[in-house]
């Protein structure tokens, strides 16, 4: 016979009934079969992310720009918190002397900082549909450019998320020590924590981030006002806990091109505070309207406040003679001596703020927790930008379509995922190191600035062609300037950051682009050879051609209700030849088919085909094939009864042997699998307590995203 009394059909779920080739019989209660499985994980769901939305109330998750600032920026602002200490790292190299040249680096950084920002204002007027960078490069450049950025872009936002996390932990760490004696735990913990935030959505996740991103801020300033009141007006001597310790220089008395190669070094390095910058373009479809003006003035802003705490910080550190090495144990010395394994350095922030508020004082508790929660949530911003980057990519079909749906709660679920299980794979990799980290870190987001500069001039240059109108030609032309200085200057910054970070870590980002755009190549080309492959001709062909005859097979393991119901449904369908089939694996239950459908008068007839092995599959495929190969203009129709069950357990009892042959029959041309459903008792009680919950959506369900119209080309706009 077919199987056991467990193989009498195949599972009841709307999934299978939808795959290719399978034709459902009366469409069962989409709920039903999943119902159990729901319960387990749909009230930890709802509690988890809440209830789910419906696709009309998109706009009330749109951001006012209080909220969008914390939401795109605080990348960008807490970057403040460990960009300053990475220039200082560098510099002790050549020794506490080569500090002096930290407030040059700072202003280098800050012009930089500024031209990017006012670079990216022209990008968030012309292209306000969120593809950021990559929609500019595919636009102006081609797709291998905009491909080149969206990679680099992918894998910055990972590394962001990396390297917030681990900051935020070693900065909690300087006062909590369980933290940072296990960090890595931590950190993969806070990146699950900050899953669940995001899946509640933009807006939600927006207002749980305002409130340490606007106490950091204002924490940071008050430092820097107390500070210079203190140094300047009081004339306060204000020393950090390494004030007194001295720096083994490791190549000291620097000169010439290995001086100017270690300053090259140290501003790389310091150019970590403009990563983020780029997610405010990406994501103006997130701001509420007028987009473009709002996300242009929350980029302003941004930047005027991220190189304000950034120079103060380095400030402050040169005016309390912080002391900061790349191997503290060895290289910080206190009264000559090696302070030793046990020592733990803190970021320079932390010392900033101790010497300027006094060690365990609350201003510097209340600075150390925003510094760690802002850092936390400055990984916020790459869970915006990747998710919403993934679906665009989805969407021009380089990515799996799955990254294009939206989940419950209107956000790219299935995008915020994906990011989070590849930062915690790089926290674990790295050991949640900063220091590590950050040397991966930037070349991807200066690969995607010099790119979106490169493809404004020439999305300006275009529009310059064909405008008339002297004003708008004047300001195209400035906007123009800005472009072409902003291509420039980070395209050199690029080279500098290649040229000193490569083989202290950089080669790695690379290689993930790499990578990453060898993966998205070969999905475009799937999918295209694919949509090629099923496009419908202009001319008939042999999929619309009618078969000459439809032969149906009910396959049946006993005389029973499925069985009976699935006979009648394939003598509705009025098919050319209509026969039943079993499979012989036991004589005795094989003779008792056979005596039940004669006693029945079951007028289809009865085939029985003899299996030797006990296989069930494989004698239904070949009899199938069989009859294709007689006969390759007919249509072969597998009706197989089903049981619909109601518990999660049921599952494991039936269908299995029928689903392993609906499995099989799918890979067979010309072969149509018809489904015929038999609900039992225990599928009514689970479709009852499914009526009772109203907005209830069965898990897995696919939500397709809002599609995004983006036009290729716009009219230009600026500031």
């Amino acid at each position: 016979m077919l199987g056991t009394p467990g193989t009498a059909g195949i599972r009841g779920s709307p999934r299978f009934r939808r795959s290719a080739g399978v034709v459902g019989g009366r469409a069962p209660k989409r709920t039903l079969t999943i119902l159990c499985v729901s319960k387990l994980t749909d009230l930890p769901k709802r509690i988890l992310i809440g209830r789910a939305l419906r696709s009309d109330r998109l706009g009330e998750t749109l951001l006012p720009k209080r909220i969008a600032l914390p939401v795109f920026a605080s990348d960008p602002l807490s970057s403040v918190a460990y960009a300053p200490g990475e220039v200082l790292l560098v510099l002790s190299i050549a020794g506490a002397a080569a500090y002096q040249y930290s407030p040059w680096i700072a202003l280098a950084v800050v012009v930089l900082m500024f031209t990017v920002v006012a670079s990216y204002r022209q990008n968030v007027h012309a292209y306000p549909s969120g593809g950021g960078d990559y929609e500019v490069a595919n636009t102006n450049l081609g797709p291998k450019a905009g491909l080149t950025v969206a990679s680099a872009l992918l894998v910055d936002y990972v590394l962001t998320v990396a390297v917030s996390i681990s900051s935020g932990v070693e900065n909690l760490g300087s006062a909590v020590p369980f933290v940072v004696e296990n960090k890595v735990l931590c950190a993969v913990a806070i990146i699950v924590l900050l899953t669940l935030m995001n899946l509640r959505g933009v807006r939600e996740s927006g207002k749980l981030f305002a409130i340490p991103t606007y106490v950091f801020v204002a924490s940071v300033f008050a430092m820097i006002l107390w500070g210079a009141y203190q140094g300047l007006v009081l004339d306060t001597t204000m020393k950090a806990p390494t004030a007194d310790f001295d720096i083994k220089a490791e190549e000291a008395g620097l000169a010439g091109f290995a001086l100017v190669f270690l300053l090259l070094r140290a501003f790389s390095s310091g150019c970590a505070a403009l990563t983020g910058v780029e997610a405010i373009s990406n994501g103006v479809p997130a701001f509420r309207k007028p987009k473009s003006k709002n996300a242009a003035s929350t980029l302003a802003l941004m930047g005027l406040l991220a190189v304000t705490m950034f120079c103060g910080i380095i400030g402050l550190a040169l005016a309390t003679d912080v002391k900061m090495a790349e191997d503290p144990a060895h290289e910080l010395l206190k009264n000559g001596v090696p302070v030793g394994d046990g020592y733990v350095q803190n970021p320079v922030i932390s010392q900033v703020a101790a010497a300027v508020f006094g060690d365990g004082t609350f201003f510097f508790v209340l600075l150390a927790a925003a510094t760690a929660l802002v850092l936390f949530l400055a990984a916020n911003t790459a869970y915006n930008g990747f998710p919403l980057l993934g679906s665009i990519l989805a969407q021009d079909r380089y990515l799996p379509r799955q990254l294009h749906t939206r989940g419950d709660r209107l956000a790219f679920s299935n995008g915020i995922v994906v990011l989070s299980g590849a930062a915690a794979l790089l926290v674990w990799v790295y050991g949640a190191d900063s220091t590590k980290l950050i040397q991966l870190y930037i070349v991807g987001v200066f690969v995607s600035f010099t790119l979106s500069q490169t493809g404004m001039v020439r999305h300006w240059n275009r529009h310059l062609r064909t405008e008339k109108n002297p004003a708008k030609r004047r300001h195209m032309i400035r906007s123009r300037a800005i472009n072409a200085f902003g291509a420039f200057f980070t395209g050199l910054v690029l080279v500098v950051v290649l040229a000193t970070k490569f083989t202290h870590g950089a080669w790695v980002a690379l290689l993930g682009m790499v990578i990453f755009y060898a993966v998205m190549s070969a999905i475009r080309r799937h999918y295209d050879r694919v949509a090629e492959e099923i496009s419908a001709p202009d001319e008939p062909s042999d999929d619309s051609v009618r078969p000459s005859r439809v032969h149906a097979i009910v396959l049946v393991s006993k005389v029973h209700r499925p069985t009976l119901r699935a006979l009648a449904y394939a003598k509705l369908m009025r098919v050319d030849k209509l026969e039943a089939l079993s499979i012989n694996v036991d004589p005795s239950e094989t003779k008792a088919l056979r005596a039940e459908w004669e006693r029945r008068g079951i007028n289809v007839p009865l085939k029985i085909l003899d299996s030797p092995y006990r296989e069930i599959t494989r004698p239904v495929v070949d009899y199938v094939k069989g009859l294709r190969r007689e006969s390759p203009r007919d249509v072969v129709s597998v009706v197989i009864p089903e049981y619909v069950v109601g518990h999660w357990y049921e599952h494991l009892l039936h269908n299995q042997s029928a689903l392993r042959l609906k499995g099989r029959l799918l890979f067979t041309p010309g072969v149509m699998v018809t489904s015929v459903p038999y609900q039992l008792v225990s599928s009514e009680k689970a479709r009852k307590r499914a009526r009772k919950r109203q907005n209830w959506v069965a898990p897995g369900s696919v939500r397709r995203g809002l599609v995004d119209e983006r036009p290729r080309d716009r009219e230009p706009a600026g500031e």
